[in-house]
Protein backbone atom coordinates (compact mmCIF):
# COMPACT_ATOMS: atom_id res chain seq x y z
CA UNK A 1 0.00 0.00 0.00
CA UNK A 2 1.51 3.09 -0.74
CA UNK A 3 0.91 6.55 1.18
CA UNK A 4 0.62 10.32 -0.12
CA UNK A 5 1.17 12.75 2.09
CA UNK A 6 0.53 16.49 1.21
CA UNK A 7 2.91 18.15 3.69
CA UNK A 8 5.68 16.12 5.45
CA UNK A 9 7.76 16.87 9.08
CA UNK A 10 10.77 17.57 9.48
CA UNK A 11 11.29 13.82 8.23
CA UNK A 12 9.83 12.87 5.02
CA UNK A 13 8.77 8.92 5.93
CA UNK A 14 6.57 6.97 3.94
CA UNK A 15 4.55 3.41 5.36
CA UNK A 16 4.10 0.06 3.66
CA UNK A 17 0.85 -2.10 4.88
CA UNK A 18 3.01 -5.27 3.11
CA UNK A 19 3.43 -6.35 6.75
CA UNK A 20 6.02 -3.29 7.55
CA UNK A 21 5.97 -1.07 9.88
CA UNK A 22 6.42 2.49 8.71
CA UNK A 23 8.83 4.94 10.05
CA UNK A 24 11.25 3.11 11.98
CA UNK A 25 14.34 5.60 12.15
CA UNK A 26 18.06 5.06 11.62
CA UNK A 27 18.91 5.40 14.95
CA UNK A 28 19.03 2.78 17.82
CA UNK A 29 16.22 0.68 18.40
CA UNK A 30 13.68 1.62 21.88
CA UNK A 31 15.36 1.41 24.87
CA UNK A 32 18.99 0.53 23.40
CA UNK A 33 21.90 2.34 25.00
CA UNK A 34 24.02 4.36 22.61
CA UNK A 35 27.18 4.93 24.94
CA UNK A 36 27.78 2.80 28.35
CA UNK A 37 30.93 4.65 29.24
CA UNK A 38 31.86 7.96 29.91
CA UNK A 39 33.23 10.72 26.37
CA UNK A 40 34.54 13.37 27.22
CA UNK A 41 34.31 16.29 24.44
CA UNK A 42 35.34 19.92 24.61
CA UNK A 43 33.76 23.02 25.61
CA UNK A 44 34.33 26.27 23.54
CA UNK A 45 32.67 28.54 26.25
CA UNK A 46 36.20 27.77 28.45
CA UNK A 47 39.66 27.00 27.85
CA UNK A 48 40.13 23.61 29.56
CA UNK A 49 36.28 22.67 30.09
CA UNK A 50 35.29 19.81 29.10
CA UNK A 51 31.72 17.54 29.04
CA UNK A 52 31.95 13.50 29.82
CA UNK A 53 28.89 11.53 28.89
CA UNK A 54 27.24 8.63 30.09
CA UNK A 55 23.60 6.92 29.77
CA UNK A 56 23.26 8.04 26.40
CA UNK A 57 19.97 6.86 25.10
CA UNK A 58 18.79 7.27 21.41
CA UNK A 59 14.99 5.71 21.23
CA UNK A 60 12.00 6.06 18.85
CA UNK A 61 9.22 7.40 21.26
CA UNK A 62 5.72 7.83 20.42
CA UNK A 63 4.13 11.30 20.01
CA UNK A 64 0.41 11.02 18.80
CA UNK A 65 -1.90 8.18 17.87
CA UNK A 66 -5.29 8.34 15.64
CA UNK A 67 -8.13 6.24 16.15
CA UNK A 68 -8.37 3.42 13.96
CA UNK A 69 -10.13 4.53 10.85
CA UNK A 70 -12.18 2.23 8.62
CA UNK A 71 -10.78 2.39 4.57
CA UNK A 72 -12.63 0.86 2.25
CA UNK A 73 -11.58 2.52 -1.26
CA UNK A 74 -8.00 3.48 -2.65
CA UNK A 75 -7.01 6.96 -2.59
CA UNK A 76 -8.88 7.42 0.26
CA UNK A 77 -7.61 10.34 2.76
CA UNK A 78 -7.43 9.47 6.76
CA UNK A 79 -9.56 12.19 8.49
CA UNK A 80 -9.46 11.03 11.75
CA UNK A 81 -6.91 13.58 14.24
CA UNK A 82 -3.81 12.36 15.89
CA UNK A 83 -4.01 12.66 20.15
CA UNK A 84 -0.89 14.04 21.40
CA UNK A 85 0.59 11.16 23.93
CA UNK A 86 3.86 12.97 24.31
CA UNK A 87 5.57 16.29 23.57
CA UNK A 88 9.10 16.35 22.77
CA UNK A 89 11.13 18.97 24.48
CA UNK A 90 14.94 20.39 23.84
CA UNK A 91 15.75 21.02 28.11
CA UNK A 92 19.01 21.01 29.79
CA UNK A 93 19.18 20.94 33.80
CA UNK A 94 22.26 21.22 36.27
CA UNK A 95 21.51 19.39 38.84
CA UNK A 96 24.58 20.56 41.00
CA UNK A 97 27.61 22.56 40.91
CA UNK A 98 28.10 26.12 40.36
CA UNK A 99 27.03 26.90 36.51
CA UNK A 100 29.43 26.70 34.03
CA UNK A 101 28.83 26.82 30.43
CA UNK A 102 25.43 27.35 28.84
CA UNK A 103 23.04 25.45 27.63
CA UNK A 104 23.71 25.73 23.91
CA UNK A 105 26.92 24.66 24.55
CA UNK A 106 26.08 21.27 26.11
CA UNK A 107 23.50 20.50 24.12
CA UNK A 108 25.83 21.03 21.10
CA UNK A 109 28.21 18.60 22.84
CA UNK A 110 26.07 15.92 22.93
CA UNK A 111 25.55 17.09 19.31
CA UNK A 112 28.57 15.81 18.49
CA UNK A 113 28.86 12.76 20.32
CA UNK A 114 26.12 11.46 18.57
CA UNK A 115 27.29 12.41 15.31
CA UNK A 116 24.81 15.31 14.24
CA UNK A 117 27.55 18.11 14.20
CA UNK A 118 31.33 18.23 13.12
CA UNK A 119 33.97 19.33 16.32
CA UNK A 120 34.87 22.11 13.92
CA UNK A 121 31.91 23.26 12.41
CA UNK A 122 30.08 25.50 14.82
CA UNK A 123 27.21 26.46 12.87
CA UNK A 124 26.02 23.15 12.59
CA UNK A 125 22.60 21.53 14.71
CA UNK A 126 21.58 24.68 15.61
CA UNK A 127 17.89 22.85 15.71
CA UNK A 128 19.07 20.75 17.82
CA UNK A 129 20.94 22.99 20.31
CA UNK A 130 17.82 25.93 20.35
CA UNK A 131 15.70 25.37 23.76
CA UNK A 132 13.21 26.87 22.23
CA UNK A 133 12.82 24.75 19.38
CA UNK A 134 9.07 24.07 18.77
CA UNK A 135 7.45 20.42 19.10
CA UNK A 136 6.43 18.93 16.31
CA UNK A 137 3.05 20.08 14.62
CA UNK A 138 1.31 15.86 14.50
CA UNK A 139 -1.37 16.98 12.43
CA UNK A 140 0.46 19.27 9.74
CA UNK A 141 -0.67 18.27 6.20
CA UNK A 142 -2.94 15.15 5.36
CA UNK A 143 -2.30 11.81 4.28
CA UNK A 144 -3.69 9.37 1.57
CA UNK A 145 -3.35 5.96 1.02
CA UNK A 146 -3.69 3.41 -1.70
CA UNK A 147 -4.99 0.67 0.00
CA UNK A 148 -7.97 -0.83 2.47
CA UNK A 149 -8.39 -1.99 5.76
CA UNK A 150 -8.66 -0.37 9.21
CA UNK A 151 -5.81 2.05 9.82
CA UNK A 152 -4.39 3.61 12.16
CA UNK A 153 -2.20 6.68 12.11
CA UNK A 154 0.96 7.60 14.46
CA UNK A 155 3.48 10.00 14.60
CA UNK A 156 6.91 9.80 16.64
CA UNK A 157 10.25 11.16 17.35
CA UNK A 158 13.84 9.62 17.91
CA UNK A 159 14.51 11.40 21.12
CA UNK A 160 17.99 11.93 22.83
CA UNK A 161 18.70 11.86 26.64
CA UNK A 162 22.14 11.64 28.52
CA UNK A 163 23.84 12.77 31.60
CA UNK A 164 26.88 14.84 31.42
CA UNK A 165 29.59 15.94 34.29
CA UNK A 166 31.31 19.58 33.01
CA UNK A 167 34.89 20.10 34.29
CA UNK A 168 36.68 23.33 34.03
CA UNK A 169 40.24 23.96 35.30
CA UNK A 170 40.27 23.73 39.04
CA UNK A 171 36.52 24.82 39.42
CA UNK A 172 33.82 22.54 41.12
CA UNK A 173 32.29 19.96 38.66
CA UNK A 174 28.70 20.45 36.81
CA UNK A 175 25.92 17.61 36.63
CA UNK A 176 23.12 17.75 34.62
CA UNK A 177 21.13 16.21 32.34
CA UNK A 178 20.27 17.23 28.78
CA UNK A 179 17.48 15.60 26.42
CA UNK A 180 16.52 16.30 22.31
CA UNK A 181 15.51 14.79 19.63
CA UNK A 182 17.00 14.50 16.18
CA UNK A 183 14.25 13.07 13.71
CA UNK A 184 10.54 13.59 13.77
CA UNK A 185 8.61 11.72 11.56
CA UNK A 186 4.73 9.50 11.03
CA UNK A 187 3.60 6.50 9.90
CA UNK A 188 0.77 4.16 9.23
CA UNK A 189 -0.08 1.05 10.23
CA UNK A 190 -3.06 -1.78 9.67
CA UNK A 191 -4.46 -3.63 11.93
CA UNK A 192 -5.01 -7.09 10.59
CA UNK A 193 -1.49 -7.24 9.65
CA UNK A 194 1.24 -8.34 11.58
CA UNK A 195 3.92 -5.90 12.22
CA UNK A 196 7.53 -7.18 11.02
CA UNK A 197 9.86 -8.23 13.81
CA UNK A 198 8.13 -5.65 15.57
CA UNK A 199 9.79 -5.09 19.52
CA UNK A 200 8.02 -3.83 22.37
CA UNK A 201 8.51 -0.49 22.92
CA UNK A 202 8.58 0.19 19.10
CA UNK A 203 6.18 3.39 17.89
CA UNK A 204 4.33 1.13 15.57
CA UNK A 205 3.80 -1.66 17.83
CA UNK A 206 2.36 1.01 20.72
CA UNK A 207 0.10 2.81 18.28
CA UNK A 208 -1.34 -0.75 16.70
CA UNK A 209 -2.34 -1.58 20.81
CA UNK A 210 -3.93 1.76 21.65
CA UNK A 211 -5.85 2.28 18.61
CA UNK A 212 -6.67 -1.41 17.15
CA UNK A 213 -8.80 -4.33 18.73
CA UNK A 214 -6.81 -5.75 21.45
CA UNK A 215 -6.18 -9.47 19.74
CA UNK A 216 -5.15 -7.35 16.19
CA UNK A 217 -2.29 -8.88 14.43
CA UNK A 218 -0.98 -5.65 14.68
CA UNK A 219 -0.71 -5.56 18.31
CA UNK A 220 1.26 -8.60 18.55
CA UNK A 221 4.91 -8.44 18.78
Amino acid sequence: MKIKKTVLSACAVAAVLAGTAACTSDGDGPGVKASAAPTATADTTCKNGAYSWFNVDKRDVLTGVAEKEKVSRKGTRLTHKLATLHTPRTAVTFEQGSRAGNAKAVLRSLAVLIGEADPDDHGVSTEFTNVRRAAPDINNGSTTIDGVGTIVHYAWVEQVTADFRYTCGGGKPVTGRATGWVIDGSGILECSTPIKDAKEGEPALTAARLSCAPDAPAAKP
